[in-house]
């Protein structure tokens, strides 16, 4: 399976911040904000990445991952000169995506939680059509919704929704059967002028090839979009490492233990940032790991 990260937009729920800089590269707490959605693909398994952004945006992340070799990674990049809608990144990336299957993952979506590994390589393993991840909201109406069944059966799609039919949010993370790009084709723009990634899952939906995977209590999931979530979103990663160590979305250490690279590798890339805190963890997790193995 490939993997998306679609880093574009403008940003214009962070103005003045993001006038001259990209909302991706924004800081949360330690880290820019586009390693989040890049740990979590590596974290289903995926190594051949492209990153779609903004021709502004463009060279500072390439810049900041390069070619993703020194994670084991394949990262490409592509231009969206103009938000036209999350769907579009499937007619930027057709020659990326090349009739397989694929993920898509927002660039400000932070996901975390008890073995999300296993979660998303679980899903990816039963891609038939296009599998959505859902999250109970207190204020759905701000987002795509989906209700299920008493079975836990997807039925219904709405976008943004007056009344909501339940508060199970859909995430900004989307697997998909290798059909996605000739949907993508056929969808039209909607009244605000974008390619809805609603109206692509509504497709799968009428097909009955659409699954809901509840991402239950144990699991955080914080869009950053905006200046209140961007403040959690850091506050949360901030509190994670104080209270247990952890680093949530550390890409070196997600490379280590998903085997993409040597802890030599791990440490090396650390090294390079020594002087930080963030440097010597990356240092520690290589020592620890080899120390493990001995």
């Amino acid at each position: 399976m490939k993997g998306i990260v679609l880093a574009g937009g403008s940003g214009t729920r962070l103005h003045p911040i993001t006038l001259t800089m990209s909302k991706q590269l924004l800081p949360v707490y330690d880290k820019p904000m586009v390693y989040y959605p890049l740990s979590t693909l590596m974290l289903a398994g995926i190594t051949e990445i492209l990153v779609i952004s903004t021709p502004a945006a463009l060279p500072q992340l390439r810049e900041l991952f390069g070619d993703g070799a020194q994670l084991g990674l394949d990262i490409s990049y592509a231009e969206q000169p103009e938000p036209r809608g999350i769907a579009e990144a499937f007619l930027v990336g057709e020659r990326f995506v090349d009739g397989q299957e694929c993920a898509l993952i927002l660039g400000d979506n932070l996901f975390h939680g008890p073995q999300l590994d296993g979660v998303l390589s679980a899903a990816c393993r039963k891609v038939d059509g296009c599998v959505l991840f859902g999250y109970q909201v207190d204020d759905p109406e701000r987002y795509a919704v989906g209700e299920t069944d008493d079975r836990g059966r997807l039925v219904s799609l709405e976008e943004k929704p007056a009344r909501p039919r339940s508060r199970q949010a859909i995430t900004g993370l989307y697997l998909y059967n290798k059909e996605v790009v000739d949907i993508a084709k056929e969808i039209r723009p909607s009244a605000r002028g974008e390619l809805e990634i609603t109206d692509v899952n509504k497709v799968y939906l009428a097909e009955g090839k659409a699954s809901l995977v509840n991402l239950g209590e144990e699991f955080k999931w914080l869009d950053t979009g905006t200046c209140e979530s961007l403040l959690e979103a850091s506050s949360y990663i901030r509190e994670v490492n104080r209270r247990d160590g952890l680093r949530i979305g550390c890409i070196e250490e997600t490379a280590l233990r998903m085997g993409f690279i040597d802890a030599e590798t791990c440490y090396n890339r650390g090294l390079d940032m020594k002087h930080s805190e963030y440097g010597r963890y990356v240092m520690d997790v290589a020592r620890s790991w080899n120390a493990r193995r001995r």
